[in-house]
C-alpha cells in the first residue's frame, strides 16, 4: 500500500536507491564515456548515495536513543539525507546527484503547515499552463512538457547569462483536490522534484542536453502533471525519467557513437525509481527489467527532429558560450585536443558571496565544473591541468578539506603522472597484501609493521568504499586481504572488494567487526601460504577473537542494560551494551570477567588516547589474580573513541 510521505519513507527510499545502485554499479560503470570514460560513474553514485543513507541511519539512530517513542520528522531525513550527499558526494553525477537532493529537502523541510495555494474545497487550482505559468509564451512553450522551461530558466544565473532565479510557483494538475493529507504530499513531491532540477542547473557552470539534469528535469516535468497521492507523482516521474534516459544517445554525441545511454542518466533512473517503490509500497520495479529501454541498440541511433531543442542550432554558431536557457550539445573536441589530466573534488567551508568568484576562476581553468552545496558548506568538482591552481582557488574562497585529486588514465594531458614517482608507477606488484581498517595512530603503526596497509579511521568520519579501493591499490597486489574491522563498513567493503575485482586484482573480504579480530587475524597472515589456505587461517583468527570495547554515554538512553546517563561508562560485549558503570577500570573487569566466563586464553588490551596506564596494570592484575592461565598483551592505540578495546582469544 502507499506510504505517507515521510521521515520513514526517506529511509527506506535511501536504502532501496543503495541497493539498487549497487546491482547496477558494474553496468553504470561499463558505459561511463561521458564526460570522461574512466569508468566510476556507478561507483560515485553508490558512495554518495552511501553517505547519504549513512547520515539520515544517523538521525534515526540518535532519535532511539533517547526514548522508543521518538522518531526524526521529515525535515530532520530530508536534511540529513543531503548533508550526507553533500559531503560524500563523488564524480561529476554524483556532486550532481548531491545537489538534487539538497534541491529536494529545501522544499521537504519547509513547515508542512505552510502549503501556499492550496485550499481546503479543492477547487481553485489549475494547471500550469493555464495559471499563466512560466515560459507559457516563451521559447520553451513547444516542448512536450510545458513546465521543462522553468526548469532550465534558473540556469541562466549560474552561467552568468544574467537571468535570474524565477518565483512562479508550480500548481499542481487541474481537479487535483489539495485539503487531503496526501494530496499535500503529492504536491510537496511535485515542488521538491521542480526545486531540484533549479538546484542542480544553478550548480553546473556549463549544462549539457543528454545527461543526468536531462533525465531529472523529464522527471519534473512529468511530476508537475501527474494526478493522485505522492506514489503516482514518483512512478510518473520515474516513468518519464526512463524514457528520457533512452533518448539520451540521440541528444548527445559521445553517447550515439558509443551506442550507450548516459551513465549518469541511468544512475538517477535507479533513485527515482527506488523513491517510487518506497512511497508504493512495492518490491520491485514495475515492468520488465530484463528488457530495459536503454539496452544497447544495434546501431547507434539518433533523437528524432521534433526532440531536438530549440536553442540547440544556434549553439552550434557560438560553442563556447553558455546558452541563457538550457543545457548546450556536447561540443566537438577539436582534432589532436586533450581532456585534463586531474579530477579536483574537496569540500570547501566558504562564505555564499566568494562562490561566483571561485566559479569564474575555475571555471576558466577546465571543465565540468560543478560546485553544490550552500549555508557555508560546498562540495567542488572540475577537471583541470593544473590540480594545484584548482586547490588555490579553494584556499582562496575559504576552507578547503577532504581533497581528492584524481589523474585520469590514459589521459593526453601534459600534466600526466604529475607528482606521482616514476618508481610507484612502475613497482612490480607484490603477490599478496593485507588492507586493515584501523582507528588511532598507534594501531596504525602495529598494523603497518606486521606489513598490512592501513586505512585510518578519523573521529566521525568513516571511511567510504572510494578510500578502501585507492587503499587496495596503494597495496599494489595480485591478491589482497580486506579487513574492514567495523561491521559498519561491512557493505563499503564489499563494494570496494567488488571494484578491485573488476580491475583484476583477487580479493578476499574477511568480516572482522572488531579492530582486535583484525589484529588477531595479521598475526597468523602467512604470504608463502595458498591465498585461500591464507584466508581460512585468518578468518579462523578472527572467529575466534570475541571482543568487547568501552565507551562514555553522551546522553540518558534506553541499553539493554538498562538505562544509562550521560558519562556514565558503558561495556559492550559484541556490539551490546551489557554492563553500566561508572569507572573505566572497574567496568572494563566486569567485562572481562564476563566473557572469560566462556573461557579464553588471551586477553587483548587496546588503550585509547587519553587512557592511562595505570588502568592497563590494574586490568592485568586483575586477570592474573582471577582468571588463571590467561595471558594479557597491552597495546597503545592511540585512538579517540573509544577509550578502551578488547579482545578475548
Amino acid at each position: 500500500m502507499p506510504h505517507t510521505l515521510d521521515a520513514a519513507a526517506v529511509r527506506t527510499w535511501c536504502a532501496l536507491a543503495l541497493d539498487a545502485l549497487g546491482r547496477a554499479r558494474e553496468e553504470i560503470d561499463a558505459i561511463n564515456v561521458y564526460p570522461v570514460p574512466d569508468g566510476d560513474t556507478g561507483t560515485n553514485l553508490y558512495l554518495t548515495v552511501e553517505s547519504a543513507a549513512r547520515a539520515v541511519d544517523a538521525v534515526f539512530d540518535g532519535h532511539a536513543t533517547t526514548g522508543p517513542a521518538s522518531r526524526p520528522t521529515l525535515p530532520d531525513a530530508v536534511r540529513a539525507m543531503a548533508h550526507g550527499a553533500l559531503i560524500g558526494a563523488r564524480g561529476n553525477s554524483g556532486t550532481i546527484l548531491a545537489q538534487l537532493l539538497r534541491g529536494m529537502a529545501e522544499v521537504l523541510a519547509e513547515d508542512t503547515g505552510d502549503m501556499e495555494g492550496m485550499d481546503d474545497t479543492g477547487g481553485g487550482t489549475d494547471d500550469t499552463e493555464a495559471a499563466g505559468g512560466p515560459h507559457a509564451d516563451g521559447p520553451h512553450a513547444g516542448r512536450p512538457h510545458e513546465a521543462g522551461g522553468e526548469a532550465v530558466a534558473a540556469e541562466g544565473s549560474a552561467a552568468g547569462q544574467g537571468a535570474g532565479p524565477h518565483e512562479a510557483r508550480l500548481m499542481p494538475p487541474a481537479g487535483t483536490r489539495t485539503g487531503h493529507p496526501a494530496a499535500h504530499d503529492a504536491e510537496r513531491l511535485r515542488r521538491a522534484l521542480r526545486r531540484a532540477v533549479e538546484s542542480a542547473y544553478e550548480g553546473v557552470a556549463r549544462p549539457v542536453e543528454g545527461t543526468i539534469l536531462t533525465v531529472a528535469a523529464a522527471a519534473a516535468d512529468a511530476a508537475a502533471g501527474a494526478r493522485g497521492d505522492s506514489a503516482a507523482v514518483a512512478r510518473a516521474a520515474d516513468e518519464a525519467a526512463r524514457s528520457a534516459l533512452a533518448m539520451t544517445p540521440g541528444q548527445l554525441d559521445v553517447l550515439g557513437r558509443a551506442g550507450v545511454v548516459d551513465s549518469g542518466g541511468l544512475g538517477l533512473v535507479e533513485v527515482i525509481g527506488a523513491l517510487a517503490r518506497a512511497l508504493s509500497g512495492e518490491a520491485a520495479p514495475w515492468g520488465s527489467r530484463g528488457t530495459r529501454a536503454w539496452t544497447r541498440p544495434a546501431a547507434p541511433y539518433r533523437q528524432h527532429a521534433e526532440h531536438t531543442p530549440p536553442h540547440a542550432e544556434a549553439q552550434h554558431e557560438a560553442p563556447h558560450e553558455a546558452p541563457a536557457h538550457g543545457p548546450m550539445p556536447c561540443p566537438t573536441a577539436a582534432p589532436g585536443s586533450t581532456a585534463p589530466a586531474f579530477e579536483v573534488i574537496y569540500l570547501l567551508d566558504a562564505d555564499d558571496t566568494a562562490i561566483p568568484r571561485l566559479r569564474t576562476r575555475l571555471d576558466a581553468l577546465g571543465d565540468s565544473l560543478v560546485v553544490v552545496g550552500g549555508d557555508g558548506l560546498w562540495n567542488v568538482h572540475v577537471h583541470v591541468d593544473d590540480a594545484g591552481a584548482a586547490v588555490e582557488a579553494g584556499i582562496d574562497a575559504g576552507r578547503p578539506h577532504r581533497i581528492r585529486i584524481t589523474h585520469f588514465a590514459g589521459s593526453g594531458g601534459t600534466a600526466a603522472a604529475a607528482g606521482e614517482p616514476a618508481a610507484a608507477r612502475t613497482r612490480e606488484p607484490a603477490q599478496r597484501a593485507v588492507v586493515a581498517v584501523v582507528p588511532g595512530e598507534g594501531l596504525a603503526a602495529l598494523c603497518t609493521d606486521a606489513g598490512a596497509t592501513v586505512v585510518a579511521v578519523r573521529p566521525g568520519e568513516p571511511p567510504a568504499s572510494g578510500e578502501l579501493v585507492d587503499a587496495i591499490r596503494r597495496a599494489n597486489a595480485r591478491e589482497v586481504v580486506l579487513l574492514p574491522n567495523d561491521p559498519e563498513l561491512q557493505h563499503a567493503a564489499a563494494a570496494a572488494a567488488e571494484q578491485a575485482r573488476a580491475a583484476g586484482v583477487r580479493v578476499a573480504l574477511i568480516p572482522t567487526r572488531a579492530a582486535v579480530q583484525g589484529i588477531a587475524a595479521l598475526a597468523v597472515h602467512e604470504p608463502a601460504r595458498r591465498f585461500d589456505e591464507d584466508v581460512v587461517a585468518m578468518t579462523s583468527a578472527a572467529g575466534a577473537t570475541r571482543y568487547a570495547e568501552l565507551a562514555v554515554a553522551e546522553r540518558q538512553a534506553w541499553t539493554m542494560a538498562g538505562v544509562c546517563q550521560a558519562g556514565d561508562v558503558l561495556g559492550l560485549i559484541d556490539g551490546d551494551v551489557a554492563v553500566i558503570g561508572s569507572d573505566l577500570a572497574v567496568t572494563a573487569a566486569t567485562v572481562l570477567d564476563r566473557m572469560l566466563a566462556a573461557g579464553g586464553e588471551m586477553v587483548t588490551l587496546v588503550l585509547g588516547a587519553d587512557v592511562p596506564d595505570a588502568v592497563a596494570d590494574r586490568l592485568e592484575r586483575h586477570v592474573r589474580g582471577v582468571h588463571l592461565a590467561v595471558d594479557t598483551v597491552v597495546y597503545r592505540g592511540g585512538q579517540q573513541a573509544p577509550p578502551l578495546l578488547i579482545g578475548i582469544e
